[in-house]
């Protein structure tokens, strides 16, 4: 199917993406949950993209954190992106 590079495209990023996002620990996230950011970047295929980073509480605040991770070719195409999404443990 002819769509299936560009998902795949879009899928290599967000798993880079999550990976990095994941790089923080739970204490050092704790304080500034809920927070997010988006920015314009670019796939390994050069083509323009949006990601989107996400950290709120997964269940209760000051339990564990929902990292969210989305890929996605402009606003619009925002459904048709890749989301992932990755819990950090609460930590004593």
């Amino acid at each position: 199917m002819g769509s299936e590079p560009a998902d795949l495209d879009l899928l290599e990023l967000a798993e880079d993406e999550l990976g990095r996002a994941l790089g923080l620990s739970w204490r050092e996230l704790a304080p500034l949950v809920p927070w997010g950011d988006t920015y314009e970047g670019f796939a390994e295929s050069g083509a323009p993209v949006m990601v989107e980073r996400s950290y709120i509480w997964a269940d209760r605040a000051g339990g564990d954190i929902l990292c969210e991770v989305a890929v996605f070719r402009n606003q619009v195409l925002y459904d048709q992106g890749v989301r992932l999404s990755e819990r950090i443990r609460e930590r004593d």
